[in-house]
């Protein structure tokens, strides 16, 4: 499935783009897509790198400082660390996050592999993850590589992207649903 169209239409998607073409140059996109997966993990442990990519009372030079010192005490390849700068330096880390998902949109697209972008409201264990691919696997008739989120908003079940599909079987859309077939 191609997203390289829909990808380079967004912001994040421009910056992911660049970051690809860098890489797939460089022969390195495996560890930059290592490296935007430690950052993935990293933001998702800690409050207060999350607090830097999203505030804005954040000074761009103290901002490329401290992801710079982040880059480096996670041991992250020169090209993500030098797009991290960029990003603190066009006041844009709050796109991080979407640049993670459309560089591994675009990375499993070169590879040919299909992504399914995964949202619960809790964390889901390996074996979850294991038995989610094996059902995806049978509906699409090819291997899937899952990313997951956590939104605890949709309350429970799960809400799966594949491409331009999505299955929505959370717990908030059925009680929408529910509230809007009551009110007639």
């Amino acid at each position: 499935m191609d997203h390289s169209s829909g990808i380079r239409a967004s912001l994040a998607g421009r910056y992911a783009t660049a970051l690809f073409a860098l890489a797939d140059e460089n022969n390195s996109i495996d560890a930059v897509q290592a490296s935007l997966g430690t950052l993935s993990a990293a933001l998702a442990e800690s409050d207060d790198l999350r607090a830097l990519t999203s505030s804005p009372v954040v000074s761009r030079d103290d901002a490329g400082r401290a992801i710079a010192a982040t880059a480096e005490a996670l041991g992250l390849d020169k090209l993500t660390t030098n797009v991290l700068g960029v990003l603190a330096a066009n006041r844009r880390l709050d796109q991080i996050q979407a640049v993670i998902r459309a560089f591994s949109t675009l990375a499993s697209d070169h590879r040919g592999e299909i992504t399914a972008e995964v949202t619960s409201a809790h964390p889901l264990d390996d074996k979850q993850i294991e038995a989610l691919k094996a059902q995806l696997k049978k509906r699409v008739g090819s291997d899937v590589s899952v990313s997951t989120a956590v939104d605890s908003s949709i309350l429970g079940g799960l809400v799966v992207k594949i491409g331009s599909q999505m299955i929505d079987s959370s717990i908030k859309t059925r009680l929408n649903t529910l509230s809007q077939a009551m009110k007639g």
